[in-house]
């Protein structure tokens, strides 16, 4: 049936598919009133950090003022005072905010304050203009409210809590809709709440049984037993992962030009999932990712490499240097942003120049990681220990086996009686021989200089035992000189495989090496290759001779390529001169092979861990500009000198331990920052965005919590519990368990409300930032494609292990990654399981503003462009899935046409089509079919939104 036009879907299913919305109301909050209070962090600060940082006025006594900073803003500099406590019409700043003379006006470039920021200021400035300072009475960067210790604050009364209910957060947010002139709004229904809830802990829709159960629960209790469902989850971890593995940058590719993938990043992906699944303790998962070789997870220290690598290694020293201060730069930045929610980076060529770190402080910061390098380094679970043995001795055995029945060369014979050669592995059996050397002699390639992964050599009737090589002497034609770090001629001999540690001739398409034996010994075969890892076909030697140095002294040769069909020419499943009573035991022994090398091509993968290397740290240099050829005076492993616990480190402290005493000072709970920042994170996950706008900037130049108190009781919340999630007796839960906070968000009747706007609530708080609602947004990418699938039926909900690609193989040195079009079962895993490549986003849901990788994200934007309704609606993986759920549909609901829409909307929507909505279904699926009302369906706002 020929596919309808998009017009058609639009026009007959207008109410559903997916548009363009109208632009956000832009209206701010309402400007506060004199008599409700302004408070400097929440109300001002922001106006100074955003729109007067950069007013200066002229001091000649200290060349310059800033009118950001309390000492400044008071003293005020040759024009005198900027502020005058109490007395606003007198104060210079306000004067000047106010002053419509472009001349005199600040800020002096941009737009002007808006009214509500001028009413702010100026109410700030009748009430006193109460600027905090720090304990101590120093104004610094640390007077900043998230630097100050985490104090429990009172549960703030009100008349009438949101809901009614015992939850500490209705109660802090319903103080300030009061102040706001803003009621809360009623509970959503529960086919909401079934939706909201379980897109937010586990990222899948409900299924339709569980929405009509929810709805038919009317018992005490029944949304709570919901949430303990969702919260016990397995893919409760996969869904919150991926929130954390925006955060701290992880992608599976190094990046830059070359951009190679990461085959063992993976497992620091399951160790997320796995840890927000068993609710391992917050400090003790920051922890692990700083010092995971010190606490019996390796893998968590896949946080520090997580970033983007220059693998190109330059002969030029200063290049070398700058690419290793970038290398530590980023794990610097990374760590202060992702558990101190501060700009560490910043300090990198000077003093921060809005919060308390230092220059030396950041270079403090990098001793403690000088013992990092990008690399992998053993790892293997203790489960897969015994089975990797077990499958290589099972492939070791089936490979004797074929050996043996490998017809013996005969290079006096030019009739094909073998298979051509190929890139993996070849093996040429002949006669015993007593030989002191072999040669192989390379006659010609598929392309460019030969390449030789392992020359191996077995003694006569040895099995699996190949000649030891330990004394050999290696001699060859001559070697390639471009890349001697990994082709060397040592390499031939060392029982490493892959190409990384291979041989390659200096002559194009030919060329010879030699292994001369410590004494004569019998042997009857040779093994080679050309990548015995399987990744790399180019180079391979396709005509050649095998040579072996005789008692008699002289070259015999007992082995060519003469007597092997021809490289390129269709091969037969065995070898032509076989005997026919061996074809039968060739076929299931090749069949054998083929999938003993995939199992090992897994298990050996997860022999490795790209977690860093971890050597002796080198010596840590303050950096002029952070300038690697100009350093000046040493510095030793430590922290930022004025937030937290101070840090005792001798200069030579060894790598595992700077790396623990850094974790250790990060989570101590006289550190304010950590609580602070993760809890807000939480919050943002669930409601949008967080109590504080910018998660990974809690410093003077990020925003300003939107409920400081709430902030702050959910920080001291998490590191010491103080009564169960509803007040009830349950038991106490466990320090710095991120379930309980996830469980009093959303629990609280703040989360349940319906996201239904109001006129009164837009015009006062158009962001819904005082949460008078629940505000309602658009699912992530990952999110939509594993509903997608969920609906579709034929989402793998299989959990772990290497993760799949939607990109095409690709072999060359620079990475070209081209998405696939055609999608399979191996695809239909959870987008979290999806190989992520830096630089490179799939075709259809890269553009649902999904990070690449090549920097941090503490949150994804939420744009709307015609590229992504063009992705949806035309794509051929939408195309594949609403053929798939049609055909769901069809096996599970009435044939007549009425049922079958009823049944997509079941699965979709988890309700019953409207009247309107089932006679316009009706007709698009007997004029176009029910995949096109599928295609509509999965392009709905209601399938895209959770609200």
């Amino acid at each position: 049936m020929p596919r309808p036009p998009a017009s058609l879907l639009f026009a007959t299913l207008g109410s559903l598919t997916l548009a363009v919305p109208a632009p956000a109301l832009l209206a701010g909050l309402a400007p506060p009133s004199s008599s409700e209070g302004v408070s400097f962090d929440r109300d001002v600060k922001p106006i100074f950090a955003a729109r007067c940082s950069s007013c200066h006025g002229p001091d000649k006594q200290r060349g310059g003022l800033r009118l950001d900073r309390k000492t400044d803003a008071f003293a005020g500099g040759d024009s005198g005072a900027a502020l005058i406590p109490g007395k606003p019409g007198e104060s210079l700043l306000l004067k000047r905010v106010e002053s419509t003379d472009p001349a005199l006006r600040m800020p002096p470039k941009g737009d002007p304050l808006t009214a509500a920021e001028q009413a702010a200021l100026r109410a700030w400035v009748e009430q006193g203009a109460k600027w905090p300072v720090a304990a101590g009475g120093k104004e610094s960067g640390a007077d900043h409210w998230s630097l100050r210790p985490v104090i429990r604050p009172p549960i703030l009364s009100t008349s009438a809590p949101i809901g009614g209910g015992h939850n500490p957060i209705d109660a802090f947010v319903r103080v300030r809709l009061d102040a706001a002139g803003l009621k809360p709004s009623p509970e959503a229904d529960r086919r909401t709440l079934i939706r909201r809830l379980k897109f937010d802990l586990i990222g899948l829709p409900p299924t339709p049984e569980e929405v009509e159960a929810f709805e038919k629960d009317t018992t005490p209790g029944a949304y709570e037993r919901l949430v303990e469902t969702f919260l016990a989850s397995p893919h409760f971890g996969e869904r919150w992962a991926r929130h954390w593995l925006d955060v701290v940058r992880f992608a599976e590719s190094h990046g830059f030009e070359m951009n190679w993938e990461r085959a063992n990043a993976w497992p620091y992906r399951d160790y997320v999932i796995k840890a927000f699944n068993d609710d391992k303790p917050y400090d003790r998962f920051v922890m692990e990712q700083l010092a995971g070789d010190s606490m019996g997870a390796d893998e968590a220290t896949g946080f520090i490499v997580g970033g983007p690598w220059d693998q190109v290694m330059s002969p030029d020293p200063v290049l070398t240097a700058q690419q290793r201060a970038d290398e530590l730069h980023d794990m610097v930045g990374t760590t202060g942003s992702a558990f101190l929610g501060l700009t560490v980076g910043c300090a990198r060529c000077h003093n921060h120049k809005f919060d308390p770190v230092s220059q030396v402080d950041y270079y403090r910061l990098k001793a403690v990681f000088a013992g990092v390098r990008h690399g992998e380094r053993p790892w293997r679970p203790e489960e897969g220990a015994n089975e990797l043995t077990a499958a290589k001795g099972e492939l070791a055995k089936v490979d004797t086996a074929l050996a043996a029945l490998e017809p013996l060369a005969d290079p006096k014979l030019k009739a094909a009686r073998r298979l051509p050669v190929n890139p993996r592995v070849n093996v040429d059996r002949f006669a015993p021989v007593t030989a002191s050397a072999v040669r192989f002699v390379i006659l010609g390639t598929n392309e460019n200089e030969p390449c030789v992964d392992e020359l191996e050599v077995y003694p006569a009737g040895a099995g699996t035992r190949m000649l030891d090589p330990t004394g050999f002497k290696l001699r060859s034609s001559g070697d390639y000189p471009r890349a001697p770090t990994i082709h060397r001629l040592e390499f031939l001999t060392d029982g490493k495989y892959g190409n990384g540690r291979s041989w390659i001739s200096n002559e194009p398409g030919r060329g010879w090496v030699e292994v001369e034996f410590k004494q004569p010994v019998e042997i009857d075969r040779v093994v080679w290759g050309r990548d015995r890892e399987g990744r790399y076909t180019d180079r391979l030697p396709t005509r050649y001779r095998v040579d072996v140095w005789t008692p008699v002294f002289e070259w015999v040769t007992v082995a060519s390529s003469d007597d092997r069909l021809l490289f390129g020419a269709p091969a037969p499943s065995a070898p032509p001169g076989l005997a026919p009573a061996d074809r039968e035991t060739w076929a299931r022994l090749t069949t054998t092979r083929v999938e003993l090398r995939r199992k090992l091509a897994d298990l050996d993968r997860a022999g490795l861990v790209y977690a860093g290397k971890l050597t002796s740290p080198e010596a840590t240099f303050r950096l002029h500009r952070g300038d690697p050829t100009q350093p000046r005076e040493p510095v030793g492993p430590g922290v930022l000198s004025a937030i937290g616990p101070k840090l005792d480190l001798t200069p030579d402290a060894p790598d595992p331990q700077r790396r623990l005493a850094l974790a250790r000072w990060i989570t101590d709970p006289a550190n304010p920052l950590p609580a602070r920042v993760i809890v807000n994170r939480l919050w943002q996950g669930h409601m949008g965005m967080g109590l504080v706008s910018t998660p990974s900037d809690l410093g003077r130049n990020g925003g300003s919590p939107t409920h400081p108190e709430l902030l702050d009781w959910l920080a001291a919340e998490l590191m010491k519990p103080g009564s169960p999630a509803g007040g009830g007796r349950e038991p106490r839960p466990a320090p710095w368990s991120l379930k309980h906070i996830h469980r009093l968000i959303v629990t609280s009747a703040v989360y349940r409300q319906s996201s239904v706007s109001t006129p009164d609530g837009l015009a006062k708080d158009a962001q819904s930032q005082l949460l008078w609602r629940y505000p309602p947004r658009r699912l992530e990418a990952e999110a939509i494609r594993d509903s997608i699938l969920f609906v579709s039926g034929t989402l793998d909900l299989r959990m772990g292990g290497p993760g799949f690609s939607l990109f095409e193989p690709t072999g060359t040195y620079v990475r070209v990654f081209t998405p696939k079009k055609q999608f399979g079962p191996p695809e239909f895993r959870r987008m979290v399981y999806m190989h992520k490549t830096r630089m490179q986003a799939d075709d259809t849901f890269g553009a649902f503003d999904c990070p690449d990788g090549g920097q941090i994200t503490p949150r994804r934007n939420a744009s709307t462009t015609p590229l992504q309704a063009l992705n949806l609606l035309n794509g051929e993986f939408l195309l594949q899935q609403a053929g798939y759920l049609a055909g769901r549909v069809q096996r599970d609901a009435r044939a007549d046409a009425p049922g079958q829409v009823t049944g997509v909307f079941r699965l979709a929507f988890q309700r019953k089509p409207s009247e309107k909505e089932l006679t316009a279904g009706v007709k698009l699926v007997e004029g176009h079919g029910l995949p096109a009302l599928c295609r509509a369906v999965l392009n709905a706002n209601e399938f895209l939104y959770v609200d």
